[in-house]
């Protein structure tokens, strides 16, 4: 897929009395820059890749109200190619990254071959990756490695014993497994798809549970297994999490995929000491998400990226995106924009 030096192809959602649609569009420099006319210190991208997370596939089929305003290009993610800059930290030809923001719900987001963004949004391309790597880790992968950093800030080690890992075919849960075997932790893996296991495996995870075990209401104190947990699920089963966790474990919720509800008792927290730390990707402050960055590089064994991420063209975004939501999709979705 190529462009002239004035347009360029991006999926592009629109509502209006015909209903709501997401289509492959050829939009033009015009467009974007009146849709993004209000950005501070911009920074205009050539996207080399972007990708499709949960909070994508909403967006791009409605299912949920993501989208804020009309018309939206969505993607949370892209990697790419610095092609003009008013920011002090970018030049032209920087390789950058950008995670979250509200990107895709209220700004211009990166399932496009163009973007223009707040250079405060951005992090540098870790030399350690290819712009498609840096995108098959993406906002999970990112927001993965955020749950270990807490994990480790709150003083959990692999000797404190076992990690559990909801949702974990998912694409923060296959990262998370990942980086947590790879960082010596025993990993416990729980997901709703048993035709998985193997898979989960071989991303480390010593054992597979059944989502079933964990998705009904349970009881308020069950028995003490885990020392620390990813939680990416909600509802029952970050109840259920909770009310297993060891005398003073940690619990880290980022996710929602069974609901937004959490249907607990304060037992596990004034019993057993049990810590439940939110971890907020979209808005999390710059410091962290260079540290996230810089742990990923060195932490996360890049030769399993392959085994949990498929490579899409944009056009193929709309119909993926259908498939993610139906819990269709293992692992990462990357979207070669240019394909």
């Amino acid at each position: 897929m190529t462009v002239n030096a004035d347009s360029f192809q991006a999926l592009l959602i629109e509502k209006d009395d015909a209903g709501y649609r997401a289509q492959l569009q050829a939009l033009n420099t015009d467009a974007l820059m009146a849709a993004t006319q209000s950005t501070a210190n911009p920074v205009t991208i050539r996207v080399s890749h972007s990708t499709l997370n949960y909070k994508d596939g909403l967006a791009i089929t409605g299912k949920s109200p993501v989208v804020r305003k009309f018309p939206m290009v969505p993607g949370i993610d892209l990697a790419g190619i610095v092609a003009h800059s008013e920011h002090p930290l970018y030049a032209v030809g920087d390789a950058v990254v950008l995670n979250g923001w509200g990107v895709g719900e209220t700004h211009w987001g990166g399932l496009s071959q163009r973007a223009r963004l707040n250079g405060d949004w951005l992090v540098p391309l870790p030399k350690a990756f290819t712009p498609a790597q840096a995108m098959a880790i993406g906002t999970a992968g990112y927001t993965a490695m955020l749950c270990v950093m807490a994990l480790q800030r709150q003083g959990v080690t692999p000797e404190h014993g076992e990690i559990l890992v909801t949702g974990a075919a998912g694409g923060v849960g296959s990262v998370a497994v990942a980086l947590l075997s790879q960082l010596g932790y025993k990993v416990v893996a729980v997901t709703g798809r048993p035709e998985e296991a193997a898979y989960l495996q071989s991303l480390g995870a010593s054992e597979v549970l059944a989502r079933a075990d964990f998705s009904s209401p349970g009881k308020p104190l069950a028995k003490e297994r885990w020392a620390g947990a990813v939680d990416t699920v909600g509802s029952h089963t970050l109840a259920n999490v909770c009310a297993s966790m060891k005398y003073r474990g940690v619990v880290t919720a980022c996710g929602l995929a069974g609901g937004f509800d959490l249907p607990a008792t304060v037992m596990p927290f004034i019993l057993r000491g049990v810590v439940l730390v939110g971890i907020d990707s979209v808005m999390c402050p710059r410091p962290d998400r260079l540290e996230a960055w810089e742990r990923l590089a060195k932490d996360l064994d890049v030769s399993k990226l392959a085994a949990m991420t498929q490579i899409i063209g944009l056009g193929q975004a709309v119909d993926t995106a259908k498939a993610l939501l139906e819990g269709q999709v293992r692992g990462r979705v990357v979207v070669d924009v240019n394909a």
